[in-house]
């Protein structure tokens, strides 16, 4: 379990969200796409994976990431053909024909990071068109889809598989205020399961302190009022903090929680401080999750408490798994603390270690 937990990276090879902006000129649809290429051309599902280490197809996405610009390009435009079929463009309930129009493909660079690519696709338009619908095949994963050079644009977060639904290509397709807040808050809660593993550590190195309700109130209480106080403030563009230090400092906080609960034998005056504190560097984290594609403009305040939303709610699911896995069952028993807390806590902080050594360059 802890080599797993060790070999899988939150960062290097992490899925994300491809983002498509959509524009209209002339009776023809443009769709710039930035996207990781090597997971498509690997035919990697990225709907059932949160880190592309973890497909079976691993050996040949990073094969394809060491490959240079050019020729990442000439392998997708030979992928092109079979991928076409499986987008899903209509407008006013016509089906269109996209065409890939062009690819650029950055240089190699760090291969252990993501590469963002760029593709552009068109499509002509029926006559009198007014109404779009644009989506793609579950297998390519999630997709945000902005309109652009509209007044009140359509802005949605298109969970893997599903599509936009038809929107005026003339503006006016906002999404309402309840729309927004149930889909943020869908990824939220997929940003800490199954996606947030570094979060979902550190939420059970609270639990495995005491898995008592007092103690657990006053540290998720504390962790979630920094968290959201960061967020609000990194979307904003208020704090920016690059992810080369806030990431490093995630991973350190994990092994602090967790070596403490060792040491420890309850809940301390000041441990929800440093919770507090810790939480603040974990919103900046949570907030680097929109700056890869941005919020929409006209309905940030719901879609930032959907967001906020998901992540309590995931954050919640992890604790009660934990509750009715050892919690309810053992709490009680003399052996608890040695067996399950400390041993739990333990193995928390050597993955947190392997992290921080990780994102700090050493490893």
């Amino acid at each position: 379990m802890f080599l797993w937990l060790a070999s899988t990276s939150a960062n290097a090879h992490e899925v994300s969200p491809s983002v498509a902006d959509l524009s209209h000129q002339d009776g023809v649809v443009t769709l710039d796409i930035e996207l990781v290429l090597e997971g498509f051309l690997a035919r990697i599902d990225l709907s059932a994976v949160t880190d592309t280490n973890e497909a079976e197809a691993a050996a040949i996405h990073d094969e394809l990431r060491a490959l240079e610009g050019p020729e990442l390009e000439a392998e997708f435009e030979l992928f092109w053909p079979s991928m076409a079929p499986r987008l899903r463009f209509s407008s006013d309930g016509f089906p269109l024909k996209p065409e890939l129009s062009q690819v650029s493909v950055p240089d190699v660079g760090n291969i252990d990071l993501p590469r963002l690519s760029q593709i552009q696709v068109k499509a002509v338009l029926p006559a009198v068109a007014r109404n779009v619908d644009i989506g793609w095949d579950r297998e390519f994963g999630a997709l945000v889809l902005r309109q652009v050079n509209v007044e009140a644009p359509y802005e949605a977060y298109l969970a893997a598989g599903t599509s936009s639904g038809p929107f005026p290509l003339a503006g006016g397709g906002e999404l309402g205020t309840w729309e927004t807040l149930t889909r943020y808050t869908v990824v939220g809660f997929e940003h800490i399961i199954p996606k947030g593993l570094d979060h979902i550590l550190f939420v059970l190195a609270l639990f495995f302190l005491s898995p008592t309700l007092r103690a657990l109130l006053w540290q998720v209480s504390a962790f979630t009022l920094a968290h959201t106080m960061t967020l609000a403030a990194g979307v904003t563009g208020l704090v920016s903090v690059p992810g080369e230090i806030v990431e490093p400092i995630i991973a350190a906080s994990i092994v602090f929680v967790a070596v403490e609960n060792i040491f420890t034998s309850g809940l301390s005056r000041w441990r929800p401080i440093v919770v507090f504190l810790f939480g603040l560097l974990h919103g900046l984290g949570f907030a680097s999750v929109f700056q890869e594609f941005g919020l929409p403009a006209d309905s940030l305040v719901p879609a930032l408490i959907g967001f906020n939303i998901g992540v309590e709610l995931g954050q919640l699911a992890v604790i009660a798994c934990a509750f009715a896995l050892v919690g309810y069952w053992f709490r009680s028993k003399t052996w608890y603390r040695l067996v399950i807390s400390n041993s739990g806590s333990l193995l928390i902080a050597l993955v947190g270690a392997y992290w921080f050594i990780e994102r700090i360059g050493i490893a």
